[in-house]
């Protein structure tokens, strides 16, 4: 029978069913309270949120600016868009018992991202990537990598500024140029936004979710970029380990060797001790 002469029934229950898949997925990734996501801490409309986000800015990275995309090619779908947090979700239990997620940001960076793909690679890990745009359009090559290894990929902004300091057009240009050379490359936007520096305001969020984005903060800070010593990050990812935590690391912005080192320590040290490093799944 051809598609078009489907009955009428089949063709409803067929779109039911597709819609109440969608909807399930969606449940997954979102708490009840859109204020409230599972794990968040307070936040304010005027200022970074409270805890170790709201720790003082780095010094502005030495990677070179490089001029926006011009070419956009459409997506493959669109996703239903979230709705507009008003904190970040901090942790990720709802991913099940013992299981905690590891993050990169401000990468991709050839001199340290290969190496941190290898590692989670030899331990079929997978791992969140947020990344910024002037770094991630000089390296293509890598955002391929971490699609096809099964990590995810999350906007970060492109020049990493402190957004809570800009006005809503800039906030967006930020944002929105670094989903489009996401898009350019793999086909798809991200779905989760992660603001620089942990300082999150309602223009951050709103943007975010107007592009379809979910806010991911972070419960575990290594603080690696302060490279304080291998040993010393491998004993804060030790002693803060426990179910949903979210722990933040980097693969770019200065000597990330560090990071690279501790990772090789740590991975199947947290595997060994009975833990899953998981992704949040897809939404559709």
């Amino acid at each position: 029978m051809k598609k078009d002469e489907m009955l009428p029934g089949r063709r409803t229950l067929l779109r039911v069913g597709a819609c109440l898949g969608a909807a399930a997925a969606l449940r997954m990734l979102t708490a009840e309270d859109t204020g409230a996501p599972e794990g968040g801490a307070t936040g304010a409309a005027a200022g970074p949120a409270a805890g170790p986000q709201a720790a003082a800015p780095r010094l502005k990275s030495t990677a070179y600016r490089l001029e926006p995309m011009t070419a956009e090619a459409p997506p493959q779908y669109r996703t239903a868009l979230p709705p507009v947090r008003r904190r970040p979700f901090l942790s990720m239990p709802q991913l099940g018992p013992d299981t905690m997620v590891l993050t990169f940001d401000d990468g991709p960076d050839p001199r340290y991202t290969p190496e941190i793909l290898r590692t989670l690679r030899e331990h079929d890990v997978r791992a969140m990537f947020f990344v910024c745009g002037e770094m991630a359009t000089d390296n293509r090559d890598l955002l391929r990598e971490m699609r096809d290894d099964g990590h995810v990929i999350g906007n970060h902004s492109w020049t990493h500024p402190l957004l809570i300091t800009m006005s809503r057009d800039a906030v967006r240009d930020e944002m929105t140029r670094t989903s489009e050379v996401i898009e350019e490359v793999l086909g798809e936007r991200p779905q989760w936004f992660r603001a620089p520096y942990g300082a999150w305001n309602r223009n951050s969020f709103q943007i975010g979710a107007e592009l379809g984005m979910e806010p991911m903060g972070w419960t575990l800070d290594t603080l690696d970029w302060t490279t304080p010593g291998t040993d010393t990050i491998v004993r804060r990812i030790r002693d803060g380990a426990a179910p949903g935590v979210v722990v933040l690391s980097h693969d770019a912005g200065g000597d990330r060797s560090q990071s690279v080192a501790a990772l090789r320590t740590y991975l199947p040290r947290l595997l060994t001790s009975g833990y899953h490093l998981r992704v949040p799944p897809k939404r559709r």
